[in-house]
C-alpha cells in the first residue's frame, strides 16, 4: 500500500510543479498587460523590472495554488483512468477514496502553506510591489520628441520637432516657447536643426541648435506708450539651453505610506484595525444622527440613543403638555407674517438636514466601503486557501469520470470551472463590498457552491456512476418527457412533409 501511496504521489507531483509555473506564467503576462502603460518610457533598469516581477508573481501565487491544483488532479486522475490503471486498482478492492486519500493529505498540506504564504508573506510582498509600482507610475517618462507634435515634458519649454533621423538622433526644423519666468509667448526659438541629450544623473536637459532665430518681446518702459513694447531678434550659428528637470531619475517612495492598506496587514493586524474603523464608524453615524435639526425633546433622545457607552447618557426630563392643539387650526389663526416666519424656518431646517443628509451620506458610504475592505481580506485569506482543498475534491473525481490526461481536455475543463469560481466569487465579494449581503456569507458564497459540488462529484466518481455518459441524459430526459415533445415536432414535420 505504501507503494501505491508513493506512486499516486508521484504520479501527482509532477503535473502540479509543471501546471504551478504554467498557470503563474499566464497569470504574471496578464499582469504585464494590465500595467504596461505605467512602465513603458520611463527608462528603467532590468534590475528593477525583474524586482518588480518578482513582487509581483507573489501577489498572484494565490490564485496560482488552486487553478494549478484542480488542473494537476484533472491530469493525473485522468491519466490514471486513460491507461485503465484506476480499472485495476479498483478490481484489486482498493476504492477511490482510498486511492484519493495520500492527495488529500498533500492538498491538506498545499492549503496550510497558502494560509501561511497569505497570512505572513504575501501582506509584505504587497507592501513593497504596491510602493515599487507606485514610485513607478510617479516617475516622469524620458522625454520623446514626435514629428509634427509639441512636447511639455521640459520644463518650461514647449517643442515641436518638424522630422528626425532616427539613425543620427538629429531634429530639423524645431520650434521652440520659453515659459520660464512666467512667460507666456514671449520668446520663440526657431532652429534648422539640433539635437537633445540627458545628462548621466537625469538632471539636466541639454538641447544643442544650430543656425536658428530668437525672437522675443521685452518691458516697456514707463515713458512708452502701453501699445508700443520694444522687440528683439537674435541670430544664431549654435546655441545650447541648459535645463534642470525635476522626477526623471527614479525615487523609491517610503513604505510606510501603504503600510496601514488591507492588503497589507495580517489577520491580527486586520482584527485590531477592523475594530477601530467600527468604533470610528459608529462615532460617524452618530454625529450624522445629531446633525439632523429636529424639536428639542426628540433631539434629547437621539443623544441618549446614539450614546457609544452609559457614561455618554445624560437624565432627560420631558415636560408633558397640558393641553394638546391642533396645529392646523392654530396654524391659520396666526397673521400672514407669523405663517410665513414659521414656514420659512421649517424651510431653512429641511434644506440644512438634506445638505447634511447628502454630506454624511457620501462620506459614511466610502468609509463603510473601506470598512468593508479589511473584512474581506480578513476572509480571503481563508477562502482562497480552502479554495485549494475544494479543487481537490473537484479535480480529482472529474479526472477520473473524464478519463483523460495530458494538456487538452484537462485545461479546458479546468479553465470553464475556474471561470465559474470566478464570477461567483466575484459576485459574492461585490454584494458583501456593497452591503447587499452579509459579509460572511459573500465572502463565503463561492465555497458553499462548489463544496457540495466536489462532494457530489467524489460520490458519483467513487460509486462509478456514469454522470458523464451521453446515455445518462438522454434516459434522464425521456423520464422529463423532453423526449416526447421531440418526437411530437418531428412526427410533426414528418406529416408536413408527406402531405407535400
Amino acid at each position: 500500500m505504501k507503494r501505491l501511496n508513493l506512486y499516486v504521489i508521484r504520479s501527482f507531483t509532477g503535473p502540479f510543479i509543471m501546471t504551478f509555473f504554467i498557470v503563474l506564467f499566464v497569470l504574471l503576462m496578464q499582469f504585464l498587460w494590465k500595467y504596461v502603460d505605467d512602465m513603458v518610457g520611463k527608462g528603467l533598469e532590468l534590475k528593477l523590472l525583474a524586482e518588480m516581477m518578482f513582487y509581483a508573481s507573489f501577489t498572484l501565487l494565490p490564485f496560482a495554488f488552486p487553478l494549478s491544483m484542480l488542473l494537476a488532479s484533472i491530469m493525473t486522475f485522468g491519466s490514471l483512468g486513460e491507461n485503465y490503471e484506476l480499472v485495476a486498482m479498483k478490481s484489486s478492492g482498493i476504492s477511490l477514496i482510498r486511492i484519493m486519500k495520500p492527495l488529500f493529505i498533500f492538498s491538506i498540506l498545499i492549503t496550510v502553506i497558502a494560509f501561511y504564504f497569505a497570512n505572513n508573506i504575501l501582506p509584505i510582498t504587497n507592501l513593497r510591489f504596491t510602493t515599487l509600482l507606485y514610485s513607478v507610475r510617479e516617475q516622469r517618462p524620458e522625454l520623446v520628441l514626435q514629428e509634427g507634435v509639441f512636447t511639455n515634458e521640459m520644463d518650461g519649454y514647449s517643442i515641436k520637432v518638424g522630422r528626425k533621423n532616427n539613425k543620427s538622433n538629429m531634429m530639423y526644423d524645431l520650434l521652440i516657447y520659453d515659459h520660464t519666468n512666467g512667460k507666456i509667448n514671449e520668446s520663440v526659438t526657431v532652429a534648422d536643426s539640433g539635437y537633445m541629450m540627458i545628462t548621466e544623473d537625469k538632471k539636466y536637459m541639454v538641447l544643442n541648435l544650430f543656425d536658428g532665430v530668437n525672437y522675443s518681446e521685452e518691458q516697456a518702459n514707463n515713458q512708452q506708450p502701453q501699445n508700443n513694447y520694444p522687440f528683439r531678434r537674435n541670430k544664431f550659428t549654435e546655441q545650447t539651453i541648459r535645463v534642470q528637470v525635476r522626477n526623471f531619475d527614479f525615487s523609491r517612495y517610503d513604505e510606510s505610506i501603504f503600510k496601514n492598506a488591507s492588503r497589507m496587514l495580517n489577520i491580527t493586524q486586520l482584527l485590531a484595525m477592523e475594530d477601530t474603523m467600527n468604533t470610528d464608524y459608529s462615532r460617524r453615524i452618530r454625529n450624522f444622527i445629531l446633525e439632523i435639526n429636529l424639536n428639542t425633546d426628540i433631539s434629547r433622545k437621539k443623544f441618549n440613543l446614539t450614546a457609544l457607552n452609559d457614561s455618554m447618557k445624560t437624565d432627560i426630563e420631558i415636560a408633558q403638555p397640558d393641553t394638546i392643539i391642533n396645529f392646523d387650526e392654530y396654524f391659520n389663526s396666526l397673521g400672514q407674517q407669523e405663517r410665513a416666519a414659521i414656514a420659512g424656518i421649517a424651510i431653512g431646517n429641511t434644506r440644512s438636514n438634506s445638505q447634511n443628509i447628502n454630506i454624511y451620506q457620501g462620506q459614511l458610504y466610502n468609509y463603510k466601503k473601506e470598512l468593508n475592505k479589511h473584512s474581506m481580506e480578513r476572509h480571503r485569506k481563508f477562502t482562497l486557501s480552502i479554495a485549494v482543498l475544494i479543487f481537490f475534491f473537484i479535480g480529482a473525481p472529474l479526472g477520473a469520470i473524464i478519463r483523460r490526461g495530458g494538456l487538452g481536455m484537462p485545461v479546458v475543463v479546468s479553465i470553464l470551472l475556474f471561470i465559474a469560481y470566478y464570477i461567483v466569487s466575484m459576485t459574492g465579494e461585490k454584494s458583501a463590498r456593497e452591503d447587499i449581503w452579509d459579509m460572511f456569507g459573500g465572502m463565503w458564497f463561492s465555497t458553499f457552491i462548489f463544496l457540495p459540488v466536489g462532494v457530489w462529484l467524489t460520490y458519483k466518481a467513487a460509486t462509478d456512476s456514469p454522470v458523464m455518459s451521453a446515455e445518462t441524459y438522454v434516459k434522464l430526459f425521456q423520464k422529463l418527457g423532453i423526449s416526447r415533445f421531440a418526437n411530437k415536432g418531428k412526427t410533426q414535420d414528418q406529416n408536413i412533409a408527406d402531405k407535400q
